[in-house]
This record gives structure tokens, sequence and C-alpha cells, in this order.
């Protein structure tokens, strides 16, 4: 039956934890799954969670306060002692224990190091520190199975035993010349079937997907998607073996990127939670609102350049928010998809030819959005000659506006830039200026002004 949190059994806890009734609180939640530990932290106060993760084993709150929000575990971790901290990472994978050492301040890194006991662990997760945060070294966890192509059936399946007792979950068994070189990986049915004295270099698999040490957390992930990989070796320069990469921590990625990406497009600048502070939120957002304000007073300014139009046609006016609308619309369509596929690695071929296919898409957008304009013009009995200069301004920002939305997020790519930015406040405000500016520019040529 799956675990159903209700605010009595919370109630309950707190109880427990205010009359600090620890043994009572390791026997009631001993079977939980650390996923529901990790709810149940979520809705307790900091205090009370913090007390939690201090009564119970290290082995089930470890992978708990992986569990959490950044936030919350800052919080809980800020008031753990550094020995403390150090016996959950102690039983966590070297790449989670990483994880947590980076998110410290640099005050309490040191301490927190010196508590480890167990001296393999914490060199595996010094060298992960020193990798580049966004690369596979920094994301990849060293407990793996790796066994000797030089070796037989039966010594490998006696080394497996005492390599698994350190890894959580076995994806794959890894082969590696007497250097460390990864060569292979080893099919378990094949070893199953094979005699105890043959040789691993006469059944393993010479064909592995790998990446190395420096390769980008997106390529990454690119890589175990398209061949559909649960998880991955990463080698260093010289192809020696040097961790895994499993589904979870790419999940885990890929989650936080859509959450950046999405922050972006709406306009937020840092990564942020709805519980931080307001000098934070305001940090995250103040910059986008002051380029949208400077979008708007431009494009009063380019109105002002056209107070003759509007003196001698003021219906023009009216139709501004429209204008400027479709041109915003049309601009965030063109750059999410663009991005989306960038994400993707689907955006290949001529720029050319992509760009050309845009303008015939914005064509048939246009025309068919300009025919009902002209349309509600004819039903409202609009002068023809304004709901014309409405439905061709239209058409001209539509595809100048698809122009612009697939052509910045491509740039930004090839110079570096996340081209998620190119899905925000940016493309809608400069797209709003090109709008307007259009339009009146086609309403003077056509009207006579």
């Amino acid at each position: 039956m799956q675990f159903q949190l209700t605010s009595d059994f919370i109630e309950n806890i707190a109880q427990h934890i205010a009359k600090k009734e620890g043994n009572t609180l390791r026997e009631v939640l001993q079977d939980f799954h650390f996923a529901d530990i990790a709810e149940l932290l979520d809705q307790l106060k900091i205090d009370q969670a913090t007390y939690l993760i201090q009564q119970l084993e290290s082995d089930l709150t470890s992978e708990a306060l992986m569990e959490l929000d950044d936030d919350v575990r800052e919080k809980i971790l800020e008031r753990l002692s550094p020995k403390e901290i150090a016996a959950e990472l102690e039983e966590l994978d070297t790449d989670d224990a990483a994880d947590i050492i980076a998110e410290l301040d640099e005050k309490i890194q040191q301490k927190v190091i010196d508590k480890i006991e167990d001296q393999e662990h914490l060199a595996d997760i010094v060298e992960l520190l020193n990798y580049d945060e966004d690369t596979a070294g920094a994301l990849m966890a060293k407990e793996l199975v790796q066994v000797k192509e030089t070796w037989t059936v039966a010594g490998c399946v006696r080394e497996m035993r005492r390599q698994a007792e350190n890894v959580t979950r076995v994806h794959s068994i890894y082969v590696t010349n007497k250097e460390g070189k990864l060569t292979g990986r080893l099919s378990l049915k094949d070893l199953l079937t094979a005699e105890a004295k043959t040789k691993i270099s006469d059944v393993f698999i010479p064909k592995v997907d790998y990446v190395t040490v420096h390769t980008e957390n997106e390529e990454v992930a690119r890589i175990m998607q398209k061949y559909d990989l649960e998880a991955i070796p990463v080698v260093d320069d010289q192809g020696i073996l040097m961790g895994r990469i499993t589904i979870d921590d790419i999940v885990d990625f890929i989650k936080d990127e859509a959450e950046k990406d999405y922050q972006m497009a709406a306009g937020i600048s840092q990564d942020v939670e709805a519980d931080d502070s307001i000098v934070d939120l305001t940090k995250a957002r103040l910059p986008w609102l002051v380029l949208g304000l400077l979008g708007g007073l431009g494009s009063v300014y380019i109105m002002r350049g056209f107070d003759e139009a509007l003196a001698t046609h003021v219906e023009l006016f009216f139709f501004t928010p429209l204008i400027a609308a479709m041109a915003g619309n049309v601009g965030v369509q063109s750059s999410a998809i663009i991005v989306q596929g960038l994400a993707n690695d689907n955006v290949k071929g001529s720029l050319f030819k992509r760009l050309l296919k845009e303008v015939g898409l914005a064509l048939i957008n246009g025309v068919a959005l300009g025919v009902l304009v002209i349309l509600f013009g004819a039903l409202t009995q609009m002068d023809q000659q304004v709901a014309f200069t409405i439905a061709i301004s239209m058409l001209l920002v539509i595809i100048v506006a698809a122009l612009v939305g697939t052509f910045v997020p491509i740039i930004l790519d090839k110079k570096g830039i996340d081209p998620a930015i190119a899905t925000g406040p940016f493309i809608t405000t400069s797209n709003d200026i090109f709008g307007i500016f259009l339009f009146f520019f086609i309403a003077k040529l056509i009207l006579n002004f």
C-alpha cells in the first residue's frame, strides 16, 4: 500500500519530537522508505526535521536528505555538526556526497571532510570535487563493478560479489585491461552461461558507449537518451575507467535544467524558489522588468514619431496592442521550438533553409490572420483601406517576428549563451518594438500621411 502522509500522522510525529522521544521515532519510522521520510521532513519545521535526522539511522536519513529541495536541505545541514554531516556522507554514493559538500559553506567544508573516517570514500569524494561543475567528472559516481579481461569467470564472480557490497544498483559490469583502460562490458547472461574457467576476454562485449570526464552534462544526457542507457561509464583522457553516471543522475540534471529554462523564459534571471527572500526574488526579476520598461519606452518613442498618423487615422492607435501582441506571440512560438530543438540536438542543417521554412510558415499564418482582420473590418464597417493596412502590417510583422525568434536562439547557442534566454521577455520586447515600427511604417506607405 502506498504511503499517505496525513495531518494526524505529522502531528503525532511532531509530538514525539517535542517530547524528545527518539526511541519511539526510530521504532515508528524504521521501515519507512527514504522518499517517505523526505516527504515527512519537508512538512516539519526545520528544527523538528533536524532533530528527526539526528535520531534516525544515517543509512535512511542520508538518502532522505538527497530527496529534499536544496533550500530545505541547506537549512537542515546548517543545524548539524560537522561530525553529523560526515556520518550522513559516509552512507551516500560519492557523487551525492560531493554534491552536499559543494553546497556547504567553505568554512564548514574542511571540518566535515576531516570527520569522514572512510579514507577511500573520502579520496573519491575529493576527486569529484576537483572536476568542473558542469562536466561528467563532477556528475559521475565512483561506485561501480569492474572486472579484468584476464580474469576467469569464477574469479570474476568472486570479485563482483566483493565490489557489489558498495554499489547501490548494478546497472552494468565494465571490463578493463591490466592498466585499467575500459575495453568493454560484460553481459550477465554470458557470465552465467560461461564455463567457470573461461577467460573474461572470451565472453565480454568490446562495444561500449562512454563519455570522458570533460564531457558536458548536456552531451551526456543526449547520449544516454539517444542510446536508451541506464548507465554510462566515464573515462579520463587516457581511457582509464573513472566512474559511471546513472539514469537517476541524468533525470535530476534534466529536471534542474528544465526548471532553469522555464524561469528564464518567464523572465527570471536566477534560480530562485517561491519562499526565497524578497531581496533574492527582486534580483532575479528586476533586470527583465527593466528590459521590458526600456522596450515599452522605445515603443512610445516610435509612436511619437508617427503622431501625424495618429492625428489623421486615430483608429490605428487602437490596433497597436494587437500588432505588438502578435509580434510577441509569434516570436515566442518560433524561439520556443528552436530552443527545444537545440536542447534535443534536432536543429541541424543549413540556417538559410531553417529561416526559409519559418518564412513559409509565417506567410501561411500571416495570410490567414490577415484575411480574418479584413473580414472583421467588413463586419464592423471599418474603412477597407485601414483594414488592408492592418492586415498587411500584421503579415510583415509575423514574418519578421518568426525570423527573429528563429535567428536569435541559434546565434546565442553558437556564441555559447543559453538560448533559453530568447524565449522570455528579451524576444517579446524586441519583437514589440519591431512590430510597432513596421505597423506605422506600412501605414504611412499605404495611407499616405
